[in-house]
Protein backbone atom coordinates (compact mmCIF):
# COMPACT_ATOMS: atom_id res chain seq x y z
CA UNK A 1 0.00 0.00 0.00
CA UNK A 2 3.01 2.17 0.65
CA UNK A 3 4.31 1.66 -2.70
CA UNK A 4 0.58 1.69 -4.64
CA UNK A 5 -0.23 5.32 -2.66
CA UNK A 6 2.99 6.86 -4.03
CA UNK A 7 3.15 5.95 -7.57
CA UNK A 8 -0.70 6.05 -8.38
CA UNK A 9 -2.18 9.63 -10.31
CA UNK A 10 -4.38 11.16 -8.31
CA UNK A 11 -7.33 13.55 -9.01
CA UNK A 12 -8.31 16.46 -7.12
CA UNK A 13 -11.58 17.61 -8.67
CA UNK A 14 -13.02 20.58 -6.68
CA UNK A 15 -10.36 21.79 -5.42
CA UNK A 16 -9.57 25.44 -6.59
CA UNK A 17 -6.36 26.79 -8.07
CA UNK A 18 -4.22 27.58 -5.15
CA UNK A 19 -2.80 31.09 -4.17
CA UNK A 20 1.45 31.51 -3.64
CA UNK A 21 2.05 32.77 -0.29
CA UNK A 22 6.05 32.79 1.61
CA UNK A 23 6.50 33.71 5.33
CA UNK A 24 9.37 35.46 6.66
CA UNK A 25 9.59 32.89 9.72
CA UNK A 26 13.11 34.36 10.93
CA UNK A 27 15.41 37.04 9.70
CA UNK A 28 17.57 34.77 7.02
CA UNK A 29 14.78 32.08 6.55
CA UNK A 30 11.65 32.37 4.29
CA UNK A 31 8.73 29.48 3.59
CA UNK A 32 6.73 28.93 0.97
CA UNK A 33 3.18 27.52 0.94
CA UNK A 34 0.10 27.42 -1.19
CA UNK A 35 -3.01 28.66 -0.01
CA UNK A 36 -6.51 27.90 -0.86
CA UNK A 37 -8.65 30.30 1.01
CA UNK A 38 -12.87 30.51 1.94
CA UNK A 39 -14.78 33.25 0.59
CA UNK A 40 -14.99 34.52 4.27
CA UNK A 41 -11.51 33.01 5.23
CA UNK A 42 -11.81 34.48 8.90
CA UNK A 43 -14.92 32.43 9.83
CA UNK A 44 -13.95 28.86 8.72
CA UNK A 45 -10.95 26.76 10.49
CA UNK A 46 -7.35 26.60 8.87
CA UNK A 47 -5.89 23.43 8.28
CA UNK A 48 -1.74 23.48 8.50
CA UNK A 49 -0.07 20.84 6.24
CA UNK A 50 2.74 19.31 7.35
CA UNK A 51 4.59 17.21 4.79
CA UNK A 52 7.05 14.51 5.50
CA UNK A 53 10.77 13.55 4.43
CA UNK A 54 12.00 15.18 1.09
CA UNK A 55 8.50 15.70 0.68
CA UNK A 56 7.04 18.99 -0.29
CA UNK A 57 3.62 20.89 -1.17
CA UNK A 58 3.57 18.91 -4.23
CA UNK A 59 3.50 15.43 -2.36
CA UNK A 60 0.45 13.49 -3.71
CA UNK A 61 -0.70 13.64 -0.07
CA UNK A 62 -0.57 16.66 1.00
CA UNK A 63 -2.70 18.27 -2.50
CA UNK A 64 -5.09 15.15 -1.29
CA UNK A 65 -5.46 16.67 2.23
CA UNK A 66 -5.88 20.49 0.76
CA UNK A 67 -9.14 18.98 -1.18
CA UNK A 68 -10.41 16.88 1.43
CA UNK A 69 -10.07 20.16 3.59
CA UNK A 70 -11.71 22.50 0.61
CA UNK A 71 -14.92 20.32 0.42
CA UNK A 72 -15.74 20.45 4.35
CA UNK A 73 -15.17 23.80 4.70
CA UNK A 74 -11.90 24.62 5.81
CA UNK A 75 -9.13 26.72 4.63
CA UNK A 76 -6.01 25.09 3.76
CA UNK A 77 -2.40 26.11 3.49
CA UNK A 78 0.51 23.25 2.54
CA UNK A 79 4.00 24.31 4.18
CA UNK A 80 7.18 23.37 2.90
CA UNK A 81 9.63 22.53 4.92
CA UNK A 82 12.80 24.32 4.54
CA UNK A 83 14.46 23.75 1.64
CA UNK A 84 11.72 21.54 0.13
CA UNK A 85 10.17 22.19 -2.72
CA UNK A 86 12.83 24.06 -4.91
CA UNK A 87 13.12 26.86 -1.97
CA UNK A 88 17.06 25.86 -1.19
CA UNK A 89 17.84 29.45 -1.70
CA UNK A 90 15.40 30.68 0.76
CA UNK A 91 17.14 30.05 3.77
CA UNK A 92 21.06 29.36 4.67
CA UNK A 93 19.88 26.50 7.27
CA UNK A 94 18.58 22.91 6.94
CA UNK A 95 15.08 21.66 7.79
CA UNK A 96 14.69 18.77 10.56
CA UNK A 97 12.43 17.09 12.27
CA UNK A 98 11.83 19.04 15.76
CA UNK A 99 12.06 22.54 13.97
CA UNK A 100 8.48 23.82 15.22
CA UNK A 101 9.35 27.02 15.12
CA UNK A 102 8.13 27.74 11.16
CA UNK A 103 4.68 26.20 11.74
CA UNK A 104 4.46 28.28 14.85
CA UNK A 105 5.34 31.26 13.07
CA UNK A 106 3.30 30.31 10.33
CA UNK A 107 0.24 30.28 12.53
CA UNK A 108 1.48 33.54 14.59
CA UNK A 109 1.05 35.49 11.21
CA UNK A 110 -2.46 34.44 9.62
CA UNK A 111 -3.47 34.82 13.21
CA UNK A 112 -2.82 38.22 13.04
CA UNK A 113 -4.56 38.39 9.80
CA UNK A 114 -8.02 37.21 11.46
CA UNK A 115 -7.78 33.55 11.66
CA UNK A 116 -8.48 32.08 14.82
CA UNK A 117 -9.38 28.01 14.80
CA UNK A 118 -6.44 26.04 13.19
CA UNK A 119 -5.60 22.13 12.91
CA UNK A 120 -2.56 20.87 12.14
CA UNK A 121 -1.79 17.75 10.04
CA UNK A 122 1.33 16.29 9.46
CA UNK A 123 2.87 13.06 7.91
CA UNK A 124 5.68 10.96 8.99
CA UNK A 125 8.47 13.56 9.87
CA UNK A 126 5.99 16.21 9.47
CA UNK A 127 3.65 13.93 11.50
CA UNK A 128 6.44 13.85 13.96
CA UNK A 129 6.92 17.87 14.17
CA UNK A 130 2.51 18.37 14.65
CA UNK A 131 3.20 15.73 17.47
CA UNK A 132 5.92 18.03 19.10
CA UNK A 133 3.36 20.95 18.41
CA UNK A 134 1.11 19.74 20.54
CA UNK A 135 3.50 18.42 23.29
CA UNK A 136 5.30 22.10 23.30
CA UNK A 137 1.68 23.77 24.05
CA UNK A 138 1.79 22.43 27.04
CA UNK A 139 5.78 23.14 28.01
CA UNK A 140 6.90 25.95 26.60
CA UNK A 141 5.06 28.96 28.04
CA UNK A 142 4.39 30.95 24.74
CA UNK A 143 2.99 28.45 23.15
CA UNK A 144 0.01 28.02 25.45
CA UNK A 145 -2.17 30.15 23.94
CA UNK A 146 -1.51 29.21 20.16
CA UNK A 147 -5.17 28.76 18.68
CA UNK A 148 -4.54 25.24 17.53
CA UNK A 149 -7.69 23.16 18.25
CA UNK A 150 -6.92 19.62 17.16
CA UNK A 151 -3.27 17.84 15.68
CA UNK A 152 -3.57 14.24 13.77
CA UNK A 153 -0.19 12.74 12.86
CA UNK A 154 -0.16 9.94 9.81
CA UNK A 155 2.00 7.59 10.36
CA UNK A 156 4.71 9.51 12.52
CA UNK A 157 8.25 9.26 13.06
CA UNK A 158 7.35 10.00 17.18
CA UNK A 159 10.71 7.42 18.04
CA UNK A 160 13.13 8.90 15.07
CA UNK A 161 15.97 6.24 16.56
CA UNK A 162 13.57 3.51 16.48
CA UNK A 163 12.27 4.35 12.94
CA UNK A 164 15.37 4.78 11.49
CA UNK A 165 16.52 1.42 12.96
CA UNK A 166 14.08 -0.25 11.23
CA UNK A 167 14.45 1.36 7.39
CA UNK A 168 18.16 -0.40 7.76
CA UNK A 169 17.53 -3.97 7.41
CA UNK A 170 17.84 -5.31 3.69
CA UNK A 171 14.47 -5.56 3.04
CA UNK A 172 13.89 -1.81 2.90
CA UNK A 173 17.26 -1.15 1.01
CA UNK A 174 14.78 0.49 -1.60
CA UNK A 175 12.80 2.91 0.77
CA UNK A 176 16.85 4.15 2.34
CA UNK A 177 17.85 4.20 -1.64
CA UNK A 178 14.90 6.70 -2.15
CA UNK A 179 15.42 9.03 0.83
CA UNK A 180 19.44 9.52 0.27
CA UNK A 181 18.85 9.85 -3.81
CA UNK A 182 16.76 12.93 -2.56
CA UNK A 183 18.66 13.86 -0.22
CA UNK A 184 21.74 14.12 -1.55
CA UNK A 185 20.57 15.78 -4.60
CA UNK A 186 19.11 18.49 -1.85
CA UNK A 187 22.52 18.87 -0.44
CA UNK A 188 24.20 19.97 -4.04
CA UNK A 189 21.16 21.89 -4.68
CA UNK A 190 21.98 23.71 -1.28
CA UNK A 191 25.41 23.72 -1.29
CA UNK A 192 24.57 25.10 -4.93
CA UNK A 193 23.05 28.35 -3.46
CA UNK A 194 25.05 28.65 -0.39
CA UNK A 195 28.61 28.62 -1.77
CA UNK A 196 30.94 27.95 1.34
CA UNK A 197 28.57 26.99 3.67
CA UNK A 198 28.40 23.32 3.04
CA UNK A 199 31.13 20.61 2.89
CA UNK A 200 30.08 18.01 0.28
CA UNK A 201 33.44 16.03 0.90
CA UNK A 202 31.68 13.07 2.17
CA UNK A 203 28.64 13.03 0.49
CA UNK A 204 28.96 10.56 -1.93
CA UNK A 205 30.02 8.04 0.57
CA UNK A 206 27.13 8.43 2.36
CA UNK A 207 24.46 5.92 1.85
CA UNK A 208 22.01 5.26 4.81
CA UNK A 209 19.81 8.09 6.84
CA UNK A 210 21.31 7.87 9.78
CA UNK A 211 24.78 8.66 8.25
CA UNK A 212 23.24 11.78 6.30
CA UNK A 213 22.40 12.57 9.80
CA UNK A 214 25.36 12.65 11.64
CA UNK A 215 27.32 14.50 8.83
CA UNK A 216 24.90 17.14 8.45
CA UNK A 217 21.56 17.19 9.82
CA UNK A 218 22.75 16.93 13.64
CA UNK A 219 25.76 19.16 14.19
CA UNK A 220 24.33 21.95 11.68
CA UNK A 221 21.34 21.86 13.43
CA UNK A 222 22.99 22.17 17.37
CA UNK A 223 22.68 18.42 18.08
CA UNK A 224 26.37 17.28 17.26
CA UNK A 225 24.97 13.34 16.37
CA UNK A 226 22.34 11.46 15.14
CA UNK A 227 22.14 9.93 18.73
CA UNK A 228 21.34 12.67 20.48
CA UNK A 229 19.09 14.69 17.15
CA UNK A 230 16.87 11.14 17.81
CA UNK A 231 16.65 11.59 21.15
CA UNK A 232 16.35 15.23 21.26
CA UNK A 233 13.80 15.66 18.76
CA UNK A 234 11.03 12.77 19.14
CA UNK A 235 7.68 13.87 20.00
CA UNK A 236 7.54 10.89 22.07
CA UNK A 237 9.37 12.99 24.85
CA UNK A 238 6.36 14.81 25.07
CA UNK A 239 3.46 13.36 24.27
CA UNK A 240 2.56 12.17 27.70
CA UNK A 241 1.78 16.29 28.32
CA UNK A 242 -0.17 16.72 25.16
CA UNK A 243 -3.26 19.04 26.22
CA UNK A 244 -5.47 19.09 23.39
CA UNK A 245 -7.16 16.37 21.02
CA UNK A 246 -4.70 14.53 19.34
CA UNK A 247 -5.03 11.62 16.93
CA UNK A 248 -2.20 9.39 16.25
CA UNK A 249 -2.94 7.05 12.49
CA UNK A 250 -0.75 4.21 11.69
CA UNK A 251 -0.91 0.63 10.39
CA UNK A 252 0.41 -2.39 11.86
CA UNK A 253 2.44 -3.12 8.14
CA UNK A 254 4.42 0.04 7.86
CA UNK A 255 7.81 -0.86 6.42
CA UNK A 256 9.41 1.22 8.99
CA UNK A 257 7.72 3.00 11.41
CA UNK A 258 7.18 -0.47 13.98
CA UNK A 259 3.88 -0.16 15.56
CA UNK A 260 5.19 -0.56 18.68
CA UNK A 261 5.77 2.73 19.81
CA UNK A 262 2.13 3.46 19.84
CA UNK A 263 1.20 1.01 22.24
CA UNK A 264 3.66 2.56 24.60
CA UNK A 265 3.04 3.86 28.04
CA UNK A 266 3.09 7.45 27.67
CA UNK A 267 0.78 7.02 24.86
CA UNK A 268 -1.76 5.00 25.47
CA UNK A 269 -1.91 6.80 28.92
CA UNK A 270 -2.64 10.17 27.50
CA UNK A 271 -6.30 10.80 27.54
CA UNK A 272 -6.19 13.33 24.62
CA UNK A 273 -4.49 11.43 22.95
CA UNK A 274 -6.39 8.21 20.11
CA UNK A 275 -4.56 5.85 18.17
CA UNK A 276 -6.08 4.57 15.18
CA UNK A 277 -3.70 1.46 14.27
CA UNK A 278 -5.09 -0.39 11.06
CA UNK A 279 -4.33 -3.99 9.89
CA UNK A 280 -2.86 -2.32 6.67
CA UNK A 281 -2.15 1.12 5.67
CA UNK A 282 1.57 0.94 4.70
CA UNK A 283 3.24 4.33 5.07
CA UNK A 284 1.29 7.08 4.51
CA UNK A 285 -1.27 4.66 1.92
CA UNK A 286 -4.46 3.96 4.03
CA UNK A 287 -6.37 3.41 0.75
CA UNK A 288 -9.73 2.04 1.00
CA UNK A 289 -12.49 1.32 -2.08
CA UNK A 290 -13.52 5.16 -0.80
CA UNK A 291 -10.34 6.57 -1.45
CA UNK A 292 -7.66 7.97 1.25
CA UNK A 293 -9.15 7.53 4.46
CA UNK A 294 -6.24 8.64 6.38
CA UNK A 295 -6.91 12.10 5.14
CA UNK A 296 -10.51 11.89 5.91
CA UNK A 297 -10.24 10.98 9.56
CA UNK A 298 -8.00 13.20 10.06
CA UNK A 299 -10.17 16.02 9.16
CA UNK A 300 -13.05 14.85 11.11
CA UNK A 301 -11.25 15.00 14.35
CA UNK A 302 -12.12 15.67 17.00
CA UNK A 303 -15.88 15.24 16.25
CA UNK A 304 -16.69 18.37 18.11
CA UNK A 305 -14.53 20.85 16.46
CA UNK A 306 -14.83 19.62 13.01
CA UNK A 307 -18.71 18.54 13.09
CA UNK A 308 -18.89 23.08 14.04
CA UNK A 309 -17.81 23.80 10.85
CA UNK A 310 -18.03 20.34 8.36
CA UNK A 311 -20.27 20.97 5.17
CA UNK A 312 -19.63 17.12 4.31
CA UNK A 313 -21.57 14.09 5.91
CA UNK A 314 -19.45 13.40 9.12
CA UNK A 315 -17.14 10.36 9.01
CA UNK A 316 -16.78 8.28 11.79
CA UNK A 317 -13.69 7.01 12.84
CA UNK A 318 -14.68 3.82 13.28
CA UNK A 319 -16.72 3.22 9.52
CA UNK A 320 -15.31 0.06 8.56
CA UNK A 321 -15.70 0.37 5.06
CA UNK A 322 -12.74 3.41 4.99
CA UNK A 323 -10.71 1.17 7.20
CA UNK A 324 -9.38 -2.10 5.69
CA UNK A 325 -8.82 -5.33 7.43
CA UNK A 326 -9.79 -5.07 11.50
CA UNK A 327 -9.39 -1.30 12.91
CA UNK A 328 -8.03 -0.95 16.67
CA UNK A 329 -8.79 2.43 18.15
CA UNK A 330 -6.96 2.94 20.99
CA UNK A 331 -7.71 5.32 24.08
CA UNK A 332 -11.23 5.95 22.15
Amino acid sequence: MTYVAWRSRRQYPGLPPAEPRLFKTAPDTTVSAKTYWQQDRTSHPTLVALHGLEGSIESQYMRGLAREGWMRGWNAVLLNQRNCGGTEHLTPTLYHSGLTHDPFAVIAELEREGLRDFGVVGYSLGGNLALRMAGEMATRPERADVPIRSVAAVSPTMDLELCVRAIEPPLNVRYQWHFMRNLRARMRRKAACWPGAYDLARLDTIRTIRQFDDAYTAPLAGFGTAENYYHQVSAMRLIDQVRIPTLIIGSEDDPFEPPEQFRRPEVMGNPNVRVLLSRHGGHCGFLSANGYYAQSTALTFPPAFAKSYDRAPSQSLQTPQRTPGLCLLLRA
